[in-house]
């Protein structure tokens, strides 16, 4: 066994703390990772609080990793020690079922293995994350880092990246369309740096008009404050997507008004409390609404090479691994431009 510390939550209502605990030594097809940075995810907080339900103590949060392979199984293909990569949201699956096969990992309609607070396909062995300094992980579901882009800003991309690119390449996102991003934090700037990369006309939708600078550095065109009704009664049935990254509560009819004729709002922000939907705005103008969570293995490779080739990071402040306490508190007032990302040699 690998001997590795990193920090834990021991109960819903425990701080993060230093933790000892072992990793497998490497199969044949595994690869083991010297974690540089870890991105910090909404979700690792809704887990550490067993907001959600479910969460396996002491858990060890972070699926937004990025390191340096340090060893590699007899049977590795595609990784050698020194090279740079990165494990996201998903560490194995099925592998057998269609969803699978379909490079659609995400919906493995058997069993797919969290990075974190999870069980193994054994269904015994929990899965600890990235706030740790080195992980163990089938190199199937391990993805290739370019060295071109800044490490720390390519962590978040693990996740927080993946989740809004996967959708805006569902929905053909692009030159000719009209989108708005709902809610500017770590998934709706990734968001908007995406939609405007592919072409989009984009528009932030925000309630804060403190907003509206960032928005416009990162790539909107347009601003909405979606709190001033005269603003959203001038812009009802305009946009063919509509990206909801927000996770508090809200009137998600307020943003269906603001769809055209066959527009989706994809939901992948996940609301405390299932909203109230009024129905007849969909049909008046056959609209939709749809989730979408990450993308599979296959897909985030592909979201990490368009990053590389065209210079797209998540904006990030770096903090040391004793701050992460402190990090949560500010994460939830907001308080964070976009995504905290440790820096693991400080572990």
């Amino acid at each position: 066994m690998i001997n590795v510390k990193g920090y834990a939550a021991q109960n819903a209502k425990a701080l993060l703390e230093p933790f000892k605990f072992e990793r497998r030594e490497p199969g044949a097809h595994d690869v083991v990772i010297d974690i540089l940075f870890c991105g910090v995810c909404h979700s690792d907080l809704h887990m550490v609080r067993d907001e959600w339900g479910g969460t396996i103590y002491p858990i060890v949060p972070g699926h937004e990793i990025v390191g340096k392979v340090s060893r590699v199984g007899s049977e590795v293909k595609r990784f050698k020690a020194g090279d740079l990569a990165g494990v996201g949201v998903l560490v194995d699956s099925c592998r057998t079922c269609s969803s699978c096969k379909q490079g659609l990992e995400q919906y493995c309609e058997v069993h797919w293995v969290p990075t974190y607070s999870g069980y193994e396909m054994d269904r015994k062995t929990v899965t600890y994350g990235g706030y740790s300094n080195q992980i163990v992980t089938d190199e199937n579901y391990v993805l290739s880092i370019s060295p071109q882009l800044k490490l720390e800003g390519v962590a978040p991309l693990l996740c927080a990246g993946i989740t809004t690119y996967s959708p805006l390449r569902h929905w053909k996102a692009g030159t000719g369309m009209k989108i708005g991003v709902v809610g500017l934090g770590g998934l709706g700037h990734m968001a908007v740096k995406f939609a405007s990369s592919f072409g989009a006309e984009v528009t932030m939708l925000s309630t804060s008009n403190s907003k509206k600078a960032d928005a416009r550095r990162l790539g909107a065109a347009h601003f909405i404050n979606t709190g001033d009704e005269s603003a959203v009664k001038k812009s009802k049935n305009q946009f063919d997507l509509i990206i909801n990254t927000i996770s508090a509560p809200h009137d998600i009819n307020t943003y269906v008004s603001l769809l055209r004729l066959n527009g989706t709002m994809v939901m992948v922000g996940i609301p405390p409390e299932d909203p109230i939907l009024n129905v007849g705005s969909l049909i008046g103008k056959r609209k939709s609404i749809a989730g979408s969570m990450i993308g599979g293995i296959r897909e985030t490779q592909e979201m990490l090479d368009y990053c590389a080739a065209n210079n797209i990071v998540s904006d990030v402040e770096l903090i040391a691994m004793k701050k992460i306490n402190t990090a949560y508190e500010r994460m939830i007032k907001g308080d964070v431009k976009y995504r905290f990302v440790i820096d693991m040699a400080t572990l």
